[in-house]
């Protein structure tokens, strides 16, 4: 039987016996382009040939297995590019995976299904992703680039007029429509004659949720503050 209550993540954990306990930990191990062969590696060996910073690997892989970090645990990561490229590839993966594969799914779907409202939940559907899309490049283009320049202390990129305040105040909150998404689904689509195709979609939707609701906690909890304190210290 699974087990229901996952491990709190150290370095001495072995990442294999994690992995078997909570299989998400493959995407945590893919945003961190770490391969999945971890042979008998534990945690802080993983960081180590990977040259990732510890800490906020650890940070990161609690959230997947339902642990949020205290402020102690932030504040012991002294280097937020592992977060910015774990960010950065997750971007490409809502973008280049999650979305084919919830469009392809829905065409499936509409094949079978041309009701009112399977137009109107498509029509949401298209409408929230380019918001999602646009949330991504502003993320990519604006406020990534000014952070990966903090850790680089480039003081010319840094004197425009951006902050982690301008982030914090235009960040959004891009999980709470996918979860409304996913209720009107269960809500209002009936399709009896191909469930596997429904299944499939929703499955996709509850692993983008989950995966979005993660990263929205990382963003917001873990990296505004160290930009925050980056911030601080340069002003000093």
């Amino acid at each position: 039987m699974y087990k229901t209550q996952k491990s709190y993540i150290t370095k001495d954990k072995k990442m294999l016996d994690l992995i078997n306990e909570n299989y998400s930990l493959l995407l945590c191990l893919q945003h961190f382009d770490i391969d999945f062969s971890v042979d008998n590696s534990t945690v802080e060996q993983l960081c180590v040939e990977n040259k990732i910073n510890l800490n906020a690997f650890i940070v990161i892989a609690n959230l997947y297995n339902g642990f949020f970090p205290v402020d102690d645990e932030i504040n012991k990561i002294d280097n937020i590019k592992p977060i910015l490229h774990f960010l950065k590839k997750s971007h490409s993966f809502y973008i280049e995976d999650k979305y084919p594969e919830l469009k392809y799914y829905l065409e499936k779907i509409k094949n079978v299904h041309t009701s009112r409202d399977f137009q109107l939940i498509e029509q949401f559907f298209n409408d929230y992703f380019e918001e999602v899309l646009e949330h991504l490049k502003y993320e990519d283009d604006i406020a990534f680039p000014y952070f990966f320049s903090l850790e680089r202390k480039d003081k010319i990129t840094q004197s425009k007029s951006f902050s982690a305040k301008e982030y914090r105040n235009h960040h959004t909150d891009i999980e709470t429509k996918l979860t409304d998404l996913k209720n009107l689904f269960l809500k209002h689509i009936k399709i009896k004659s191909d469930l596997n195709v429904k299944r499939k979609f929703l499955n996709t939707l509850f692993g983008l949720e989950f995966d979005l609701k993660i990263h929205s906690v990382i963003e917001e909890k873990v990296l505004i503050p160290l930009i925050e304190r980056i911030e601080n210290e340069q002003n000093e």
